[in-house]
């Protein structure tokens, strides 16, 4: 039974440093997810208009970008276990303020610090599984850290849904921020207790990474750059329409669902992306990887086109299961992002490449809110159009990417 579970263990890539990873990443992201779904609701209800929901998904994206190459450069120079506190530290900060201070400016002011975690933990979180897993394993270990993010995905927006209805749509948000502080402290406890010291921590005394993210831009992989511009159209896809799918849902169309019936349609989502992690993840390691990209690009492209004909509860559950299938080649690119990095430099690297994305991106997401003034029509179809271009772009651009070999797959 022990062989049986260490065998289990190593094919899902999970050892000490990647379990306490996984562990922190349900416990911050639960109390993240808790609330995250229902702030474009907590800032209408604190005052603020369509232009502060816009201004944060902005700032969601924004931030994403100006954290990254900071959290990657910190995790290359600290280490990640070092960087990773830190970083936890930062997000029971926004948390806090959040619940002292019920304003929809505090939030904006918050959002600097708990959206920052996944922003800046990314590359270091990345990097710990580069370091902990062979090569051959390294997709299905980012497929397990996507996985395991989508717990919270799908379980805070019900437990978030839940708070909403028992103690209304302040207060119900505030306690959700409450719960979110404590499961980050016990988050940095296990997190301390089990991610292993980095070895290369004498390598990294005397080899700074460089400070500099538009050097380390000019040194990507040309396939790196070819991947970055579908990314990027395709991101526009996602990002315009975003913030504003919970709006549509529950005060828009002809049958407005409930906070908590939104709270399952998340749930939906992200239990179709569980289910498909680890078989895709299974062939993406031993086979052609663009295949699994170029399909994930459709799957984000067609979303917005079909929520905008769902005025109903079961026709968006049928919605949300197609937004689910968009993870089916993520983490696929992911992997490829740090197998392409170099040694020693694969965070900060992995950073600069959201840097750029999502500075570009992060004009999409301030843009979509004076689309949504417009109509939420034209919010969908822009968003689609842009998805057919980033979809295009790749199938017909992209290249493709080298298989492994047959003894590389059996290592």
């Amino acid at each position: 039974m022990e062989k049986r579970t260490q065998r289990l263990l190593r094919f899902l890539g999970i050892n000490r440093s990647t379990g306490g990873l996984l562990f922190m990443v349900v416990l911050v992201g639960m109390g993240e997810r808790f609330s995250e779904r229902f702030l474009p609701i907590y800032l209408i209800a604190l005052g603020g208009g369509a232009l502060s929901v816009g201004l944060l998904n902005g700032l969601d994206n924004l931030l994403s970008a100006l954290y990254s190459f900071p959290g990657g450069y910190l995790s290359d120079r600290l280490g990640t276990k070092r960087a990773l506190l830190l970083f936890n530290l930062m997000a029971m900060a926004g948390f806090l303020l959040v619940v002292l201070v019920p304003t929809w400016q505090a939030v904006i002011v918050g959002a600097f610090f708990f959206l920052s975690w996944t922003a800046i933990s990314l590359p270091a979180s990345m990097s710990l599984v580069a370091r902990a897993l062979p090569k051959t394993k390294r997709a299905m270990g980012v497929s397990m850290h996507s996985l395991v993010r989508r717990v919270p995905m799908a379980l805070g927006p019900l437990v978030g849904g839940l708070c909403i209805g028992l103690w209304g749509e302040r207060d119900g948000i505030r306690v959700a921020f409450v719960v979110a502080v404590i499961m980050a402290g016990v988050a940095i406890v296990l997190q301390q207790k089990l991610i292993e010291e980095d070895p290369d921590g004498k390598k990294r005394a005397t080899s700074t990474p460089d400070k500099n993210p538009f050097r380390v831009f000019m040194h990507l992989d040309p396939a790196l750059r070819n991947l970055l511009v579908s990314d990027v159209l395709v991101r526009f896809c996602e990002q315009i329409p975003y913030p504003f799918v919970v709006l549509w849902a529950m005060k828009v169309i002809r049958s407005p669902v409930t906070a908590f019936q939104f709270g399952i349609l998340t749930s939906i989502e992200m239990i179709t992306a569980m289910l498909i992690y680890i078989p895709v993840a299974w062939l993406a390691d031993r086979g052609s990887k663009k295949p699994f990209v170029a399909v994930t690009f459709v799957f984000f492209t067609l979303f917005p086109l079909a929520v905008l004909y769902c005025h109903s509860f079961w026709p968006l559950a049928a919605a949300f299961v197609l937004r689910g299938l968009k993870e089916f080649g993520e983490p696929t690119r992911k992997a490829l992002i740090m197998d392409l990095a170099p040694e020693g430099k694969k965070a900060s690297t992995f950073g600069a490449y959201y840097l750029v994305r999502d500075v570009i991106v992060s004009a999409a997401a301030f843009g979509g809110a004076f689309l949504w003034t417009l109509g939420p029509r034209v919010n969908f179809l822009t968003a689609f159009g842009f998805g057919i271009a980033g979809s295009l772009w790749f199938i017909l651009r992209g290249r493709d990417f080298p298989t492994l070999s047959r003894g590389e797959r059996n290592a």
